[in-house]
């Protein structure tokens, strides 16, 4: 029988991590917050509960509802292929990428597959400009390209 290395689990484990965290915070948010409220929390960020049935800055949001469906076998795919990336042993900064990107985009999918919609909640601003609210797994999904840029340039 063929076992992965234990250095492999770490990174599905970090992968799991992100994804329930991502859960998590955005159950927090469901049962303190109503849709829409909003609560300063500095001159510079707040915490909102808004729902989002389209992509990252609300790409398709008003697509008719066949985004949902699209946006989830998309994400399963691309979750299946960065498990199987995973697979195999990586350098620590791709592997690392890897795995937030697919602890991400579970925590997202999730949303997606329950409600149909998913729960953003950090809403940052400066200057009467608000970037669009996000919630953690983009944060996980954004530090994961981070991490695949440094490894592209890092390690061989």
């Amino acid at each position: 029988m063929n076992f992965m290395p234990i250095s492999n689990w770490r990174w599905y484990g970090l992968a799991l991590y992100a994804a329930l965290l991502d859960q998590a915070s955005k159950g927090l948010i469901v049962r303190i917050l109503t849709l829409g409220e909003q609560v300063p929390v500095s001159s510079f960020f707040n915490l909102v509960y808004v729902l989002n049935p389209g992509a990252a800055f609300s790409f398709l949001a008003d697509a008719g509802g066949w985004q949902r469906y699209f946006f989830i076998v998309l994400a399963l795919f691309v979750s299946g292929w960065l498990a199987l990336m995973l697979k195999t042993p990586r350098p620590r900064y791709e592997a690392l990428g890897l795995s937030l990107i697919l602890g991400g985009a579970v925590g997202n999918v999730l949303d997606r597959i329950i409600t149909g919609k998913v729960v953003d909640f950090l809403d940052f601003h400066w200057n009467g400009m608000h970037w669009p609210a996000f919630n953690l797994a983009d944060v996980f999904i954004s530090i994961g390209a981070g991490a695949l840029i440094c490894a592209s340039f890092r390690e061989k």
